[in-house]
């Protein structure tokens, strides 16, 4: 493995030609633009990346091309896992394992409904895992779509006291479940690197191990700057947390789509062109054009602030 499976790892989003192919010049730029603003990983194939609505070939196709473009100067972890069926389940996860990937990600609410009994999860992964090469490393992701299956701690103690599992992408959105789980995994392989903004930095206060979510994909610079340098300066942090915090209220209003609207102003690829998001943002998300140029506006203050701060001890 590279490094540790944490930090700011941003969900990766899948650009699109206007004919509905992957562009893959576009992602080329896309993987360099989240490498030079701070990004300690990558997460590819997920959410994000309308990972349920690309072929499995495709996914596959995203994962190998990732690995390759990013040649180890971080890791790449992926997931992809959007079947049912066991036996459909093994035939990706093994698909994105061969890929060179430092991690595959299992979705928890394909391992176990919301009716099923305690022990099924566990035992779904024991079926997964024993399908999988014995070098494999693992990550999880509690992706709210279709629902949202949060690990008990039972599972997570499971989980961390394997030995495989690198990293949990928490989505419980709730302090106190991050803290409690920080401390059911310490000293073990097992990082909690949460996906929620709101919590971002209390999070990484509270010993966190980093930020996995969608607002990477705009500014994940200035989550790095929070993680490493936050601490350091209490008072620009306190007031950059407001600013993403607000930022993030974005959302709901039409990502993955948002996302690619606004690479597309700063030049990373063309299209916006969305599988999940059929609609054009402004018939529904009004003067959403005006939301993006206040982020990018608020974005470049803080950085300016941030360029003006003395270097930190140890640096140039």
């Amino acid at each position: 493995m590279t490094a540790p499976v944490f930090g700011i790892f941003p969900v990766v989003i899948t650009p699109f030609t206007k004919a509905d192919t992957i562009d893959w010049d576009g992602y080329a730029r896309l993987i360099e633009w989240y490498l030079a603003h701070g990004a300690q990983g990558l997460f590819a194939v997920c959410q994000s990346s309308e990972m349920q609505y690309l072929s499995l070939a495709e996914r596959r196709d995203l994962a190998r091309f990732t690995v390759d473009r990013v040649a180890g100067r971080v890791p790449v972890v992926a997931s992809g896992h959007v079947s049912d069926a066991p036996e459909d389940q093994i035939e990706e996860l093994s698909a994105i394992a061969a890929t060179g990937v430092d991690a595959v990600v299992f979705v928890t609410n394909r391992l176990a409904a919301p009716d099923d009994a305690p022990g099924t999860l566990v035992s779904r992964l024991e079926t997964l895992i024993a399908a999988l090469p014995e070098t494999t490393r693992f990550g999880l992701y509690e992706c709210p779509a279709p629902y949202r299956r949060l690990l008990t701690d039972d599972e997570l103690t499971w989980c961390a006291q394997h030995g495989r599992f690198d990293f949990l992408k928490d989505v419980s959105c709730d302090l106190e479940t991050v803290k409690r789980r920080l401390a059911l995994v310490r000293g073990t392989p097992l990082a909690i690197n949460n996906a929620n903004a709101a919590l971002a930095w209390p999070i990484m206060q509270a010993g966190g191990q980093g930020f996995s979510g969608i607002m990477n994909n705009f500014h994940p610079d200035l989550y790095r700057w929070l993680h490493d340098q936050g601490a350091a300066h209490p008072d620009l942090a306190k007031e950059l947390d407001t600013f993403l915090v607000l930022s993030a209220m974005c959302e709901p209003f039409g990502y993955p789509k948002l996302a690619k609207a606004f690479h597309n102003r700063i030049g990373t690829f063309e299209s916006a062109h969305s599988r999940v998001v059929p609609y054009e943002l402004g018939e529904r998300h009004w003067a959403i054009g005006a939301v993006l140029d206040q982020i990018m506006e608020g974005a470049d203050r803080f950085r300016t602030r941030i360029a003006a701060l003395p270097s930190p001890a140890g640096r140039g």
